[in-house]
């Protein structure tokens, strides 16, 4: 009896913080109530909906990169660009580079084949029609050994496992191609330092099952590393293309790049080297990749490790200087997400910027703040990097045709014995909560996605705030735009017409209306705002005639009120 009552009481204590619906979905899960933490939270209040095991510490896997992203947009912003750039060093006379072309990585994670014709149009552009010298990479801007894989599992040589590096390209992966109907392989860049083995047996059944494609293993002890194909594969399948970590980064850039300048009538003489930029060498150009904004998206939307894992090393030597190492880029991420208060008591670890580790560590209440913040700081523009419920990224499925499609914007996570799920749900009265479900168990990680699921379905076709008696108040969040006060402006005051000018500075985008104490310090400012209420108040500051004068008040503007701010077109 003595048990039973002990029982009881423990029960009772973390149900108390749940919603009844949620402690029934919880029930229903039949999963250990200990090895789930649940933290929902009402955006721009102090309102916590529901909290289980908020502050137990628990492996996070991929949803750590949410802290790594948001760490990086706070001290890059979205609009910052990956450079590469390219020198001469030497002299170009009549076409003819006397000398070295030298390129410099700085560890842009998207550069890829497909930036290779506006690369080969702008050498073309500078004069040069031959190289007489060697192609020097510089990939020193990171110090991160030269490991191929993070061997975090049994694949090793899989994407998902590659290792950074300065002079990155196609994500370190290597394309081969298979083409059943003349039995034949092929690389999608002559690149000589692997090999590949055709061990393939091709035979005459239907493309289905096993037949359906070509098994595949890479051997790096050998002299020169190999991709040895194997198999039966149908004759009748269409082509197959397989992508490993096979060869080095570097190697496969300059072969690429080699092909796409021979192509265009410009011939290398010399070799490939890797050093230092030489002294005296003149900066040609730089190639920049796409805004910080879509790399970001890439990262949290299809949870792209390396992307990950870049960022970390970004953001440590932009605080801490070159060369970037994994131990710089953890501090420069603790500290950044401290300095807004997005860390609260515990433990924190972050290994290395991605969900390969066992090692991070975070509870569901430190990952609820750093939603928080971020939406507080970089508003819809944030939320809009993670995967969306029903439409894309890692919960393109997951939603489709349920209640939180289009109104869900997640971070999934997952490794063995681990299914966490994070984000914000928008209700049916227009209200938006952040939502972190952590599962760490070894009773079916397929539990904790149904579990998942039903609360966040739930959530999403409520009309009105879930909150039950036994919810718990939250402490205030620092520099939260207030709630209306009953002396706020009036209504037509506020929502004027736009001003003349199609380019606008949005600053805020807040579930109720901004008081007078914060419209008043954009009038004290001198700043001309609008504030237009469209599902959400949003204070829009302008209009401004085009975007340069847009881009112009931008950078004042995001010193003194939003970092986050950015132009919108109207």
């Amino acid at each position: 009896m003595r048990s039973m009552i002990l029982l009881w009481l423990a029960v009772s204590v973390w149900l108390f913080a749940l919603p009844s619906d949620i402690a029934h979905f919880l029930n229903q899960s039949k999963l250990p109530g200990k090895d789930v933490s649940i933290y929902i939270k009402e955006l721009g209040s102090n309102r916590v909906v529901a909290s289980l095991n908020a502050d137990t510490t628990r492996q996070p896997a991929s949803v750590i990169k949410v802290a790594t992203a948001y760490g990086a947009l706070l001290k890059l912003g979205f609009d910052y660009r990956w450079p590469t750039e390219f020198y001469l060093n030497g002299y170009l006379r009549s076409g003819k580079l006397e000398g070295d072309l030298v390129i410099k990585g700085y560890g842009d994670p998207s550069l890829s084949s497909g930036d290779l014709p506006d690369i080969v149009a702008q050498i073309k552009q500078s004069g040069i029609q031959q190289i007489n010298g060697d192609v020097i990479i510089d990939r020193s801007y990171f110090d991160v050994g030269d490991e191929d894989s993070a061997h975090f599992d049994n694949y090793p040589y899989s994407a998902y496992n590659a290792m950074p590096d300065a002079m990155m390209f196609n994500e370190r992966t290597t394309t081969v191609g298979i083409t059943p109907h003349n039995r034949s392989v092929y690389k999608e860049i002559e690149d000589p330092s692997y090999k590949v083995v055709n061990k393939v047996k091709f035979v005459d059944r239907s493309c289905r099952g096993k037949y359906a494609w070509a098994g595949s293993k890479v051997e790096m002890q050998s002299p020169l590393p190999q991709l040895i194909l194997q198999g039966e594969l149908s004759k009748h399948c269409k082509e197959r293309k397989v992508c490993m970590i096979v060869s080095k980064p570097y190697n496969a850039f300059y072969y690429a790049l080699k092909e796409a300048l021979e192509d265009e009538g410009i011939t290398i003489s010399g070799k490939m080297r890797l050093s230092r930029v030489p002294g005296g060498a003149k900066l040609l150009f730089t190639h920049y990749s796409e805004p910080l904004e879509a790399i970001v998206s890439e990262t949290l939307k299809e949870s792209n490790n390396l992307y990950a894992r870049h960022l970390l090393l970004l953001t440590g030597a932009k605080i801490y200087g070159a060369p970037a190492t994994v131990e710089k880029g953890r501090k420069a991420i603790t500290n950044l997400l401290r300095t807004q208060h997005a860390l609260p008591e515990g433990e924190f670890f972050m290994e290395n910027g991605s969900g390969l580790s066992r090692r991070s560590k975070m509870s569901a209440r430190m990952l609820g703040a750093v939603y928080e913040s971020a939406y507080r700081i970089l508003g819809e523009r944030w939320m809009e990097t993670l995967s969306i419920g029903g439409k894309d990224g890692t919960i393109k499925k997951r939603y489709r045709y349920k209640p939180a499609q289009n109104r869900s914007w997640m971070k999934t996570g997952t490794l063995k014995y681990v299914k966490n799920i994070g984000g914000y749900v928008k209700n049916r009265a227009g209200s938006y909560y952040s939502v972190v479900i952590l599962v760490n168990t070894r009773q079916g990680t397929f539990r904790g996605a149904a579990l998942q699921d039903s609360i966040i379905n739930w959530l999403a076709q409520t009309k009105k705030a879930p909150y039950e008696s036994g919810s718990k108040s939250a402490s205030a969040a620092p520099e939260e735009i207030p709630a209306a006060s009953p002396k706020q402006p009036s209504p037509a005051s506020q929502e004027k017409k736009l001003s003349s000018g199609g380019y606008y500075i949005q600053v805020a985008s807040v579930t109720k209306r901004p008081d007078s104490h914060y419209l008043s310090k954009l009038e004290k400012a001198g700043l001309r705002y609008t504030v237009v209420h469209e599902e959400r108040y949003k204070v829009l500051i302008g209009g401004y005639p085009d975007r340069e004068s847009a881009q112009s008040a931008l950078v004042k503007i995001r010193q003194k009120f939003n970092k986050g701010a950015f132009i919108v077109a109207r």
